[in-house]
């Protein structure tokens, strides 16, 4: 395996400033990485669910399940 110049400098640097291995910090780094890949692909699932959800929906439609009042209301006035 081989790492960006950079990143394992940067890397070095913070194993260092923790008093931990170098180790340590690129397994804590590619756990977060995972980690946030697959909230990421949950997310787009889940959009994925709600467009086939609501692909049926004319634009009227998807304005009143989002609570949009699409006629005028009349207001009494008071004298």
């Amino acid at each position: 395996m081989t790492l960006a110049a950079d990143s394992l400098t940067q890397a070095k640097r913070i194993a260092r400033d923790r008093n931990v291995s170098l180790g340590t910090i690129i397994s804590e780094a590619l756990s977060e990485g995972l980690r946030v890949q697959k909230a990421s692909e949950r997310s787009e699932q889940i959009l994925e669910a709600y467009r086939k959800a609501f692909a049926g929906f004319s634009e009227e439609e998807m304005a009143i399940l989002d609570g949009v009042i699409l006629e005028p209301v009349r207001r009494k006035i008071n004298d």
